[in-house]
């Protein structure tokens, strides 16, 4: 498994059809709906993992924020390879790159079936927050790196 940042179409592609096939498709949201307005600015940074060099198994954004705090979002994994560590390297990968940027707090909305992964990689629960599409409860949760 190789975990690096889309660079070509091909890849940009895989990750956003990934993002929409297991975050958005089983509760039919229309594709495009997996994308934000801070996809492509400068201060957040994406992550795929890869296999076979160029099946997409797993992605995952940080977004900078202000006061050295960043966000992950959209941690989306292929249900074939849940529990194999693909996310786990997923965050290793952007922790690593928030570090370089000086963050010493990131912050996460996961969803309540992602809540023991979290707490697993070092991050706590701060409060229950939004329910998404009227089901998919939210928890925002910490990390002080």
């Amino acid at each position: 498994m190789i975990i690096k940042a889309p660079e070509s179409t091909d890849e940009w592609n895989k990750y956003f059809h990934l993002r929409w096939q297991v975050l958005r498709a089983p509760w039919s949201q229309p594709l495009g709906s997996e994308r934000d307005e801070s996809d492509f600015l400068n201060t957040s940074f994406h992550a795929m993992a890869l296999i076979n060099d160029h099946e997409v198994i797993g992605v995952s954004r940080i977004h900078l924020l202000e006061n050295n705090m960043a966000q992950i979002r959209y941690m989306a994994i292929s249900e074939n390879y849940q529990g194999q560590g693909v996310g786990a390297s997923l965050i290793d990968y952007l922790e690593n790159i928030a570090n370089l940027h000086g963050v010493t707090k990131i912050i996460l909305q996961a969803r309540e079936g992602a809540l023991n992964f979290y707490l697993k990689k070092g991050y706590t629960i701060k409060e229950k927050t939004f329910l998404m599409y009227h089901q998919i409860q939210h928890f925002l949760m910490e990390k002080e790196i």
